[in-house]
């Protein structure tokens, strides 16, 4: 990121996490309501598919906020206070399959309870950082809303073959299950997976609205790069694409441009498959994405490891508290990723 700062700290199990944000320029207000609303989006307790582990997320801004406008450099923290690290005595030298256990304990010589700063944990405080980047955006009729668009097998509606508004979107965070369409099939294929002590990915879909014409440059500076940078800071985000993404490799040329036509006085695209996207830059049209999220690693079936104390083969089953599937919450986390690249190149757009 070129203007914004965004530093987080902390561990799944320790005292606290948090949060520390610059860049903001100063004097802009604060809604701290908003940040309790994404926290309680992503936090989805009172779920059937959630972790039981809950934490009311309380923010406390250390430093940065003076009666509700920015002061200078934002510290805000969240203390845990329902840790449980003894559930995860059992895997201390016997890495769960695809966590970071493994390679958290050849380069750090130790494997933290409940995946430390690799934990899905984690994620709260970049919803504080996304949900201050979210609203100042909205300020400048900017707005960006996500939505599950798959769970399993199950597809739901998607902006690449619907109109989607984001009233629409909006409106869908305030169900269970934040979808446009097939929300009950979805839960059952959650429901089923939890059943037999698995676990099920699927993907999330974000678009955002009002985007000027010329946000991001060229090469590391494109808008694409700097939200996979940002979206990839999510745990268990395995893929994203643009547009149309991978679907654009079926197409001619002749299908997959985006034409050009006049409506009123300004220029519009008659299609989006770049995603509102061309060379790197915002064309205007809304910025559409989709990204793939992996079923949890943390399942109740036995599963293949090995002991790296004693370097033999061992079964682990894996204890504590984990959700059968992460995608629900991390509509939040991926919205306030997107959120915080956005911004960033906003400020670098507006020369702040």
């Amino acid at each position: 990121m070129n203007k914004l700062k965004v530093e987080i700290y902390g561990e799944s199990h320790a005292g606290k996490i948090g949060v520390i944000l610059g860049g903001i320029p100063v004097g802009s207000s604060i809604d701290t309501l908003k940040i309790d609303e994404m926290l309680a989006r992503r936090g989805a307790s009172n779920t059937p598919w959630s972790t039981p582990r809950k934490e009311k997320d309380e923010v406390v801004f250390l430093r940065g906020i003076e009666n509700g406008k920015v002061s200078g450099e934002i510290e805000a923290v969240i203390y845990n206070k329902n840790t449980r690290p003894q559930d995860y005595t059992n895997v201390k030298v016997v890495p769960r399959p695809s966590h970071a256990d493994f390679v958290s304990y050849v380069k750090y010589g130790v494997i933290p309870s409940g995946g430390g700063k690799w934990s899905g944990r984690m994620t709260a405080p970049l919803c504080i950082a996304g949900a201050v980047a979210k609203d100042l955006l909205e300020r400048e009729n900017i707005k960006i809303g996500a939505y599950i668009s798959s769970i399993g097998s199950i597809n739901g509606k998607s902006y690449k073959n619907s109109q989607i508004s984001v009233e629409e979107i909006e409106a869908c965070h305030k169900e269970l299950l934040p979808t446009l369409s097939n929300s009950q099939e979805m839960t059952s294929e959650v429901m089923e997976a939890k059943a037999n002590g698995d676990s099920i990915g699927g993907t999330i879909e974000c678009i955002v609205y009002g985007l000027p014409i010329g946000l991001g440059d060229n090469l590391f500076e494109g808008m694409e790069s700097a939200i996979s940078h940002s979206v990839f800071a999510v745990p268990g985000v395995k893929g994203i694409e643009f547009g149309s993404g991978f679907d654009i490799t079926k197409m001619n040329g002749s299908v997959a441009n985006d034409g050009f036509a006049v409506e009123g006085n300004k220029v519009i695209t008659l299609t989006n498959n770049s995603g509102g996207i061309n060379g790197g830059l915002t064309n205007g049209m809304p910025l559409t994405l989709r990204v793939a999220l992996r079923p949890t690693p943390s399942i109740a079936v036995e599963q293949d490891s090995v002991n790296l104390a004693t370097m033999t083969n061992e079964k682990v089953v894996v204890k504590g508290r984990h959700d059968s599937c992460i995608v629900p919450r991390a509509v939040a986390a991926i919205e306030s990723a997107v959120a915080i690249a956005v911004y960033d190149k906003y400020l670098e757009y507006k020369g702040e």
